[in-house]
């Protein structure tokens, strides 16, 4: 019996299918990172009965964005695109979780207030690209956060995280992996530290867990989630230690109760699948002796290895991202075991419609052919 259609618990959620919408930066917002009607329909079409969605990275911070396009949510003027997403979501039956990000150095300085530097944990030099009215353009090198300034930046989460009740999200996911802030402070090769947020696991890792405490302050345990890229490498990533530093983690949040941890694997290096890497899904079987709730999975599922990772028992969920862009019934595409479409990697990033909301649903495609 499958798996994938059976029903699971997600914190207080009752959840239909195990099939997740991944997160994924699509740059389709309007003016002041603002949703528009462009934006509700793409995720309701992606919406079946009791589904769950994970919003795009949405920037929690006025200096937090490394991408021109990406919505926020760090603006109440940003609020009303957003509840128009979530009850588009809430029409069809759906789940949506807000993810809350900050790209910390990946970014550029045309994308921050008055032109100023990108801010990380240290000042380490770094390849990577922002995307700007330029196009893609290298990252500006980033200054370090003083000690005093990282309170505020916990804060503008729990201020997004205050939004996204207003908003009518069911929950929200941090976003700590792909070489944004939370990695950028978790991953030594990037943070050089000696205060109280560097040196040890324990003062890397605190900068994420304070945001959560934090986000959990007002929604509670049971509708927050954390993501994670247990030896991530993009953006010019690196650990010294990642199994011990990615187990302190999922502990950590294991302690907190969050509604679930949701894991990238490796074999996934940004939004393209890295042949050089193990192809196996291995961060969610190091982790799920750590980790007791629900465990989302995401990077390069089909139906067949999401089946098999979710009957293995190292995942509950599985997050599905380029298949989902090109195949807004994937659901139902993968329960009747149809044909999917191809997915057009130029359209990823930006854009209209084209790409983005013109997909076929199968009925759709069966009736032009």
């Amino acid at each position: 019996m499958s798996k994938l259609f059976s029903k699971v618990a997600v914190g207080s959620h009752d959840i239909a299918h195990r099939v997740v919408l991944a997160p994924l930066t699509r740059m389709r917002a309007e003016s002041g990172a603002r949703p528009g009607p462009l934006m509700a329909e793409y995720y309701a079409q992606r919406t079946s009965p009791g589904a769950l969605l994970i919003g795009e990275a949405t920037i929690a911070a006025p200096n937090g964005n490394g991408y021109l396009g990406a919505p926020g949510l760090y603006d109440d003027s940003q609020i009303a695109g957003w509840k128009a997403v979530t009850n588009a979501v809430h029409a069809k039956g759906g789940k949506i979780f807000l993810q809350l990000y900050h790209a910390g150095r990946q970014s550029n300085a045309q994308l921050q207030p008055d032109g100023g530097r990108p801010v990380g944990p240290s000042e380490v030099p770094h390849g990577g690209v922002a995307y700007t009215e330029a196009g893609w353009v290298p990252n500006t090198p980033n200054r370090a956060l003083e000690t005093a300034e990282i309170a505020g930046i916990v804060e503008s989460f729990r201020a997004a995280a205050e939004r996204g009740v207003d908003a009518g999200f069911d929950g929200v996911e941090l976003h700590g992996a792909n070489g944004y802030l939370f990695d950028q402070f978790l991953q030594d090769g990037s943070n050089k530290r000696t205060d109280e947020y560097g040196g040890s696991i324990a003062n890397r890792a605190r900068l994420l867990l304070d945001a959560t405490r934090a986000v959990i302050s007002v929604w509670g345990a049971d509708k927050v989630a954390v993501r994670l890229g247990p030896s991530g490498s993009w953006g010019d990533m690196s650990d010294s230690n990642p199994e011990a530093l990615f187990t302190y983690v999922a502990d950590e949040l294991d302690k907190l109760g969050i509604a679930y941890l949701h894991l990238i694997e490796p074999r996934i290096a940004g939004n393209v699948e890295d042949e050089a890497r193990d192809q196996q899904p291995v961060a969610a079987k190091s982790l799920r002796a750590h980790f007791h709730g629900p465990i989302i999975a995401a990077g390069g599922f089909d139906g067949e290895s999401a089946e098999a990772i979710l009957q293995s028992g190292d995942a509950d969920l599985v997050a599905f991202g380029r298949h989902f862009i090109a195949n807004p019934d994937l659901p139902e595409r993968l329960r009747k075991g149809l044909p999917l479409n191809p997915y057009d990697r130029a359209t990823f990033f930006g854009g209209t419609d084209v790409g983005y909301t013109d997909y076929a649903f199968h009925d759709e495609a069966a009736v032009a052919a």
